[in-house]
């Protein structure tokens, strides 16, 4: 499949007056606390359930790059957060986060699956000032469906729990391998001082899908965790118990998500549902997507989503 030529940064943008930033009020009211920014769709590996990459779309050109995240700054964007197809594919990586810095952005991390992290890359990431590193451990024993286990990856982890100096979570995944390697991660995480989390795996739409024994090795998981396996709310208990648990989504306001085509969507599981040029985001943008309603989100599973929007619960 040929794929078109990723856009760089308009000529008449880089020629125009910067634009001024939002306000610190404008900011609190409605502006960003988080954004997610692919900055390659490609990924080396190819898991059964993830509708997120493709394996041969090049990367986005770093003179683009430049000019979502001055945009993204312009928005008061708090935390920046480099994601994919598998960001470590791109081959400025480390100029991108050394950008993100300079810029000022107060946290910037990178989402990876870690086959291809190296001693040279984890100490060029110190020094570009990379601040949170997040992977998702599957399971313990590659599948038919995963490779991204923790066999493999043991060694890769062990580097960046000895060389890394920005914090690293990783992820135990329910769902995707037999349930109880979900709790192995876990417990890996812990006794080599990374942060471990869980997460529920979700299909396509976002939506949960898990058998009652994955249930019970998540509740074993979540009292592991105490406090930090429970997350906005306890969503995912209430989505256990009910099926359902609505919440104000304000995906395009406290969170955005930016495609490889600089187009910001509502998430990475709803990119068919809201599409809008990030270069020409405005704050009447972020007005309407904090109240617009999202119809996908009574069973939404996307953590990053309701985190974002946990803050503004009160807000009509």
């Amino acid at each position: 499949m040929t794929w078109p030529a990723l856009p760089t940064e308009p000529p008449e943008r880089s020629a125009a007056a910067p634009e001024p930033r939002l306000t610190l009020t404008q900011w609190l009211a409605h502006g960003p606390f988080l954004a997610q920014l692919v900055v390659t769709r490609r990924c080396n590996l190819s898991c059964g359930y993830c509708n997120e990459y493709d394996r041969d779309s090049p990367p986005v050109p770093l003179a683009a790059l430049e000019a979502r995240l001055r945009k993204l700054r312009q928005l008061r964007t708090w935390v920046v957060c480099l994601t994919g197809g598998e960001p470590t594919l791109h081959p400025q990586l480390v100029e991108i986060v050394a950008r993100m810095r300079e810029l000022g952005f107060r946290r910037r991390q990178l989402i990876t699956n870690g086959y291809r992290l190296t001693p040279e890359l984890i100490e060029a990431l110190n020094a570009a000032g990379l601040t949170d590193l997040q992977i998702s451990v599957d399971g313990v024993r590659p599948s038919a469906t995963t490779v991204k286990v923790l066999e493999p990856l043991r060694d890769k982890l062990v580097e960046l729990s000895r060389r890394g100096r920005f914090q690293v979570v990783v992820s135990g995944v329910v769902g995707s391998a037999p349930p109880g390697e979900a709790l192995q991660v876990v417990r890996f995480a812990r006794e080599h001082g990374l942060t471990p989390r869980v997460i529920l795996l979700h299909d396509g739409a976002g939506r949960l899908k898990l058998s009652p024994e994955e249930l019970g090795v998540y509740r074993e998981v979540q009292r592991l965790l105490g406090r930090a396996g429970r997350e906005a709310r306890d969503y995912r208990d209430r989505l256990i118990r009910d099926g359902r648990a609505p919440f104000r989504c304000r995906a395009g306001a406290r969170y955005l998500y930016v495609d490889e085509l600089g187009k910001v969507r509502w998430c990475s599981q709803a990119r068919a549902l809201f599409e809008r040029d990030l270069l020409s985001y405005s704050l009447a943008d972020l007005r309407e997507q904090f109240h617009t309603a999202k119809p996908c989100n009574p069973g939404c599973t996307v953590g990053c989503v309701r985190t974002a929007s946990a803050y503004d619960a009160w807000r009509a």
